[in-house]
C-alpha cells in the first residue's frame, strides 16, 4: 500500500465521514482538477456525488488518492504505470483474502472432525 514515508511531509486526515474536493486537495497536495482528471483515469477513484454534482471523498479515497499521488510523483510511475500497479494490488489483496478464508475453512473442518471423533 502507501509507504510511510511519502506521507510524512502530508497533513493527518481528520476522522470525518466525508471530505470536499478542497480539503481532499489540501490533504493530498493535489490541484483540484487533478483529482478531476484522476478519476476519469483510475476506475477505482469514485467519490459520492450529490446535488449538482458536487463531489464527496470517503477516508478510502483519500488514502488511494495518496497512493496514486506516490506512484506517480515520488516513484515516476506513468499513468498507465500506476492503474497496472494498483490492479495488481487489489489482485494479491484478493488472492490474500481467498487464501485466508480457504485456511479457516480447512481449519473449520478439522475442528468439526476433532469434535466428532471426541463425541463418540
Amino acid at each position: 500500500m502507501l509507504e510511510l514515508s511519502n506521507n510524512n511531509e502530508l497533513p493527518v486526515i481528520p476522522s470525518k465521514r466525508y471530505f470536499t474536493i478542497g480539503e481532499v486537495s489540501e490533504l493530498c497536495a493535489v490541484k483540484p482538477h487533478v483529482l478531476r482528471y484522476w478519476e476519469q483515469e483510475f476506475p477505482q477513484l469514485k467519490p459520492l456525488k450529490r446535488r449538482g454534482n458536487r463531489r464527496y471523498y470517503q477516508r478510502h479515497d483519500v488514502l488511494l488518492i495518496r497512493q496514486i499521488r506516490s506512484l506517480l510523483y515520488d516513484k515516476g510511475f506513468t499513468i498507465g504505470g500506476a492503474k497496472q500497479q494498483l490492479s495488481e494490488d487489489e489482485n494479491t489483496e484478493e488472492n490474500s483474502a481467498n487464501t485466508e478464508k480457504n485456511l479457516i475453512k480447512e481449519l473449520r473442518t478439522e475442528l468439526e472432525e476433532l469434535l466428532t471423533m471426541l463425541k463418540a
